[in-house]
């Protein structure tokens, strides 16, 4: 049986490319220069590359291929998309991929975009709809983060809001395993959590923080048709006493296990969807 055909230079595109062009190089895995307010500007992996080009959100600079790579469906699309929108397309050799990328899964794949651009608290409030926010208190863990993203993506959620401090960025990673959730989301940071939730209250938003040791559970509470937030805590520590103190509602997941909590953003899952399943009833 024929092999694949390894990935050859496509039409327009350009063979080497400069690593400067990409950013500073493994940012996640030793120290760097400081990050952007919220990040997103490297993004890596086919199908969050994919939804970068796709999505027209924000312009892509460039997108960097490694020459090894067999064909794929996504590969193709990534090229015919290059190609149709004019994206310098630089397909180089894997070894040199892999000094431009910043995660250890980026199949292969690594664009440079725009940074993604946050609006204000008040703007998430004024857009059209019901309010069905996602605050993240503290949350380090990118992975954690992207997953949760793309959670909040299916959920139908209509704005996220990330501290500006002591809490993760948009990395590449968060990106990746987000697969393109960042480019459909709407992005507020703040100065800290508890004052925007403070802002949330007087908005008349019901403020729902997530503790496993909570006595009222998450079902019981009615969010069908009122705006409201979802509060999720770090990772160690779970939600912030200050930010505990402003949510209208403390709210614990029931379990049937033995296991005393569940993870951030499993839990930041299970209750995005439950407000997405009364929504729909």
């Amino acid at each position: 049986m024929t092999p694949p055909p390894k990935r050859s230079r496509p039409q327009g595109g350009s063979r080497g490319g400069d690593p400067r062009r990409y950013g500073a190089r493994n940012t996640e895995r030793r120290q760097g220069p400081r990050p952007p307010e919220l990040g997103g500007d490297q993004v890596e992996g086919r199908r969050a590359v994919l939804a970068l080009l796709t999505s027209g959100t924000r312009p892509v600079q460039r997108v960097a291929m490694a020459a090894e790579l067999e064909s794929s469906p996504q590969l193709d699309e990534i090229e015919a998309i290059c190609r149709k929108k004019r994206v310098p397309l630089d397909v180089i050799p894997r070894a040199r991929l892999e000094r431009l990328a910043t995660t250890e899964s980026h199949q292969g794949v690594v664009a440079k975009a725009r940074e993604l651009r946050p609006v204000l608290l008040d703007d998430l409030l004024a857009a059209p709809g019901t309010p069905f926010l996602l605050l993240c208190d503290g949350l380090t863990d990118p992975h954690n983060l992207g997953s949760l993203l793309r959670s909040a993506d299916g959920a139908g959620v209509t704005g996220v809001v990330l501290p500006r401090h002591r809490s993760v960025r948009i990395t590449p990673t968060v990106a990746k395993v987000a697969a393109g959730a960042i480019e459909h989301l709407t992005f507020a940071t703040v100065p800290g959590i508890p004052t925007a939730l403070d802002q949330l209250a007087k908005a008349g938003v019901e403020v729902i923080g997530l503790a496993g040791e909570a006595s009222k559970d998450l079902y019981d509470i009615d969010v069908s048709s009122r705006p409201v937030a979802i509060v999720v805590g770090s990772e160690e520590r779970g939600l912030a006493a200050l930010s505990r103190k402003r949510c209208t509602e403390l709210a614990s997941i029931p379990q049937l296990g033995k296991v005393e909590s569940l993870n951030a953003s499993v839990a930041g899952a299970v209750a995005l969807f439950e407000v997405a399943r009364q929504r729909r009833r």
